[in-house]
């Protein structure tokens, strides 16, 4: 198949988060299947840099903005697995300190910038004259492709037998901008609906993928059911279950070259699972970086997140003084909201034998805490597919996490008794349900025994990109299947 993913985001080229890991894995697993697979993004000014190698291709090509044509340019490069990677450029829009925005806010002009990019790569595809079998779009900047495919470009042959993919990466992120913004897009006030894009009196792109693509999918089967519940659904839970039919839950890979016990260069010591104890080397390296005692008998927890509301720190909050008593030790890497960082800063003073506090982002220490503690809470209140838990068990550390959205995908409580699961699972949204799980994690952690039966069922869970990508192989197949306009 002839495969194009569409997004804004793709490692190494540019990247805010798990967006970026996706369509960097992928389609280098798609291509590795045999197909034939191309992803464009914009050309941001991280993605100009000279190690990346792009170079231009031919003349500009011509986008449609409103009333005004706009000029860009496609560069090219050559990706993991020999995948094609296009960039489009446009300086005035790309060439920013950010992709998105800055500290203050969205930048102005997103509808603008965003309307070019999907404009433009369908424009480039016309110029190179690829003929795509599936077309994949990724979140809201990428959302009106799939509405311009079945409206102004609905005559084009080269698209006429494309089928279209939107995947929701996180429902929250919407793009919803005021109805002015229409005009820009080229569509006309019919699409300013309640059953198209009209969303609460805005122009929303996310919706727009969600009405016009052929497929939904999003990134656990869990969170493509929570979705459709109006606690998780964001305001779109209404237009997503008349969709349920076509929406599916795909869980997310990870890199397990790039996150591997046995070979990762930021750790003291690389372990594998019949060599375990060597990870206690890296523990008491953490623990004496973080000012406290070195002293393998402690389990030690981890927290690596964005520290917000919605990674549950509104029940991790109220249980710190509880954790500052018990013989536990714990480690924290993030930045967030202030209340959150104040606080934490505020506990590391006052607990400094306790609490180890990071209030910022550190790739290589964030490597050191996978490796090293013996614990990784991830509390969400939702989550929709999480890469921390499956990360976490690469290392031998084990996931202690809410069950949502990938975390019940990928984190199965582990029962004692039949020596079955990978993780410690807890439901119920509370301070009380946490602090209960993690007094079981702290007993099950002095049983030797049975700990290590739990870090070798972490450790050899598979999840490689390769099994996600058969699955989305499997759906491509189904939507080719469909007669062209049904659904």
């Amino acid at each position: 198949m002839k495969i194009v993913f569409c997004t804004s985001e793709m490692v190494p080229y540019a990247k805010t988060g798990g967006l970026a890991d996706v369509c960097g894995s992928l389609p280098a697993e798609l291509a590795l299947l045999g197909h034939d697979v191309k992803v464009i993004l914009p050309r941001y000014r991280q993605t100009n840099q000279l190690k990346f190698n792009f170079k231009k291709l031919g003349d500009y090509i011509e986008v449609p903005l409103g009333n005004k044509t706009i000029t860009g340019n496609i560069y090219s490069t050559v990706g993991e697995s020999g995948i094609e990677v296009l960039a489009i450029d446009n300086p005035d829009f790309f060439d920013r300190e950010q992709l998105y925005g800055t500290p203050q806010g969205d930048y102005p002009d997103n509808d603008k910038r965003f309307i070019f990019f999907q404009r433009a790569a369908l424009e480039t595809l016309k110029k190179l004259k690829f003929k795509p079998d599936i077309m994949h779009c990724h979140d809201w900047q990428t959302g009106l492709i799939p509405v311009y495919l079945k409206t102004i470009y609905a005559g084009e042959p080269l698209f006429k037998k494309a089928k279209v993919f939107f995947t929701i990466h996180n429902l929250a992120f919407q793009g919803n901008f005021p109805p002015d913004t229409l005009p820009t897009t080229g569509l006309g006030w019919a699409e300013f609906t309640m059953e198209k894009l009209e969303f609460y009196g805005k122009a929303s792109f996310l919706k727009g993928g969600l009405v016009y693509s052929d497929m939904l999918t999003t990134v656990s089967e869990r969170y493509a059911q929570e979705i459709q519940t109006e606690t998780y659904g964001c305001g779109m839970d209404g237009i997503l279950k008349t969709r349920t039919g076509d929406l599916h839950g795909v869980v997310n890979g990870i890199d397990q070259k790039e996150w591997n016990s046995e070979t990762d260069p930021d750790l003291a010591a690389t372990y594998t699972v019949k060599t375990l104890d060597k990870k206690l080397i890296n523990k008491g390296i953490l623990q004496k970086e973080n000012g406290l005692s070195v002293d393998s008998e402690l389990p030690l927890f981890g927290l690596i997140s964005r520290l917000a509301d919605q990674k549950g720190l509104d029940i991790l909050a109220p249980a710190m003084e509880s954790l500052a008593h018990m013989d536990i030790q714990f480690v924290l890497l993030g930045t967030g909201e202030e209340k959150y960082n104040s606080m934490f800063r505020d506990l590391g003073k006052r607990y400094p034998k306790k609490f180890g506090i990071n209030i910022m982002f550190d790739a290589k220490m964030a490597k050191r805490i996978y490796g090293g503690v013996d614990v990784f809470l991830m509390p969400s209140f939702f989550e929709p597919c999480g890469l921390g838990q499956m990360i976490a068990m690469r290392y031998g550390t084990i996931p202690l996490v809410r069950s949502t959205g990938g975390l019940a995908d990928t984190v199965c409580d582990f029962n004692p008794k039949t020596g079955k699961g990978n993780g410690f699972v807890f439901s119920e949204y509370t301070t009380k349900a946490l602090l209960d799980t993690i007094g079981r994690a702290v007993d099950l952690y002095h049983d030797k025994k049975n700990w290590k039966i739990l870090q070798a069922n972490a450790m050899t869970a598979d999840f490689s990109w390769k099994i996600s990508a058969k699955k989305y192989i499997d759906l491509y197949k189904a939507a080719e299947r469909r007669e062209v306009g049904a659904r």
